[in-house]
């Protein structure tokens, strides 16, 4: 069960060791409680700096024996206890995918490597306006936009690392899954050479995501039973076109506005037919969501006003998503006909 409580201006007691609490303290400072501390069972009986009935009782798991007798007595006297989690080990850091964008579609590991974060490094593409409401941490946005790069990659991995060495929790929050064009590789080398502790959680990507955002399978029974997922950063090379073209089944293709006239072109000198359905959906699960539809051979002009972030999708699946539209379509016009009837 989670809970949200007003704690503006209420005394809140965390119980737990200095470092096992200090996220916990962090927690409820920023939710704006008047936090006090009590950092060994030993101290239970109060040294005239603790309130005298808290609002609520914040228990950190430190591992210490003795805190139960504390906690049983606060519970008799009908104060809440609750359960909090120990901050981790420092000194580490954790590559975070953070999926679309969407905050529902974060994972459940993802929120708690977000809570016990000591300063997180995110990125536009990630759900980064919300990070507020899931965190205490210094927010720093080393957001990368094509040709106007914020933060080099270099400059992303020294700040993770030197951040970690200092004894942090560190957070990269990164869009999608940090293992599909995220260069979340890149970044674990960083942390690895400098012995710096790394894991990795992983994220929704986006190149399932954000077609199924606009109705798009990239796979559906009798239709397409694969899929690729191409780069668009830089344009493919002949061969790559001409593998990419008899491969079959869906092609989807990740940040590719900029090189979809070299893609299109290519896939065509490769022998994919001209009317292949093809979908641009851009800012898949944002406000300004919009989706493209058209074919190889005409996408170029069909999605001149088109601009990153974007997926492209390219196969028979487009056909799928366009045909459920208009039978939604049809369903709420008979939906609306049949209502007016029922009021005249």
């Amino acid at each position: 069960m989670q809970l949200t409580l007003d704690l503006e201006g209420r005394e809140v007691l965390v119980t737990g060791s200095e470092h096992a609490a200090r996220q916990a303290v962090r927690r409820f400072e920023a939710a704006g409680a008047v936090v006090y501390r009590l950092t060994t069972p030993r101290g239970a009986d109060g040294d005239g700096q603790l309130p005298e009935r808290p609002f609520l009782v914040a228990a950190v798991d430190d591992g210490q024996p003795g805190w139960e007798p504390l906690l049983r007595r606060c519970r008799e006297a009908g104060i809440p206890v609750a359960t909090e989690p120990a901050a981790g080990p420092a000194g580490h850091v954790t590559l975070v995918g953070g999926g679309p964008g969407a905050l529902d579609l974060l994972t459940v590991g993802a929120i708690n490597a977000l809570r016990d974060a000591d300063v997180v490094f995110y990125d536009r593409l990630a759900p980064y306006q919300e990070l507020a409401r899931l965190t205490s941490a210094e927010l720093v946005d080393v957001g990368k936009r094509p040709g106007h790069h914020k933060v080099t990659q270099r400059d992303i991995e020294k700040l993770m690392v030197d951040a970690a060495l200092a004894g942090n929790n560190v957070v990269r929050l990164k869009g999608g899954d940090p293992y599909v064009f995220g260069r979340g590789g890149e970044e674990v080398a960083a942390c690895v050479d400098a012995g710096v502790p790394v894991r990795v959680v992983s994220g929704v990507t986006s190149a399932i995501s954000v077609p199924a955002a606009a109705g798009i399978p990239v796979t559906h029974r009798e239709v397409s039973h694969m899929f690729t997922v191409v780069s668009g950063h830089a344009p493919l090379t002949e061969d790559e076109h001409t593998h990419l073209a008899g491969l079959g089944g869906t092609i989807v293709v990740l940040m590719g506005i900029g090189t979809l006239p070299q893609l299109a072109a290519g896939l065509r000198r490769a022998g994919m037919r001209p009317d292949m359905p093809m979908a641009v959906v851009e800012r898949g699960y944002r406000p300004g969501q919009r989706t493209t539809i058209s074919d190889l051979g005409n996408i170029v002009t069909a999605s001149s006003g088109c601009s990153n972030p974007a997926v492209l999708v390219i196969g028979e699946v487009v056909r799928v998503a366009e045909a459920n539209l208009n039978h939604a379509g049809a369903a709420a016009h008979l939906d609306r006909l049949a209502a007016s009837l029922l009021e005249a």
